[in-house]
């Protein structure tokens, strides 16, 4: 598929993303218009449901909403209020790091480019590039299970990790689709290009789809 059809399929996309409920890191970003509270938010959502993250994210920010509030709470009341999170131990512990190292380090400022935020542990590529384009409206691609499956199996792509996926959609993906691929995806991705038996039956982009990799549709 080359870019010609790429620029079909985002747009019908983004059609389908409008029926759903946009992504709760996206909404923090549109309303908050705060890097600190999307990167935050992103923390909190990785590998867990956007409605439980949303509810966590609403317990921490209004008892502690900046670097400076959160890095003075013990980690086991940041636990509490992020309960029932994924791995909410591990990331309770991260993100009272993360502002600790904010405040010590950074003037209590989100950096605003990735190869920084890397430095932060608990901090991965999508994260860093959720911050970068989310949170400072920079060019930046977020790639999770979502964006990697379904750009390979549109055959834009050829890649094994989400990582390598990133990079060579750098390369080729139109700079115009980067802020909105990873909502789109993401969203197509739960609804409709499922992992396991996709819906290719009532897939909107099916003609442009050769299905590279699905070996059971419905």
């Amino acid at each position: 598929m080359d870019n010609k059809n790429i620029d079909q399929v985002v747009r019908i996309l983004g059609r389908e993303y409008k029926k759903h409920r946009t992504p709760v890191v996206t909404m923090i970003a549109l309303t908050k218009g705060d890097p600190f509270k999307v990167l935050i938010s992103c923390l909190l959502s990785l590998r867990t449901k956007d409605e439980v993250t949303a509810h966590a994210v609403q317990r921490l920010f209004s008892v502690a909403d900046s670097p400076q509030e959160i890095s003075r709470l013990s980690k086991k009341r940041i636990e509490k209020l992020i309960y029932p999170v994924g791995f909410y131990k591990t990331k309770a512990g991260n993100m009272r790091r993360i502002c600790k190292e904010l405040c010590d380090n950074y003037e209590c400022r989100v950096p605003d480019e990735i190869d920084e935020l890397l430095k932060f542990k608990g901090v991965g590529r999508k994260t860093a590039n959720l911050v970068v384009a989310l949170g400072y409206g920079k060019e930046g691609i977020c790639v999770d299970t979502h964006v990697h499956r379904i750009s390979n199996r549109l055959g834009y792509i050829k890649t094994k990790n989400p990582e390598a996926t990133e990079f060579a959609l750098r390369a080729k993906l139109p700079k115009k689709h980067w802020k909105h691929y990873n909502d789109y995806l993401v969203s197509f991705g739960q609804h409709t290009c499922v992992p396991v038996s996709p819906w290719c039956s009532r897939c909107p982009i099916r003609k442009f789809c050769p299905r590279m990799g699905v070996a059971k549709s419905r």
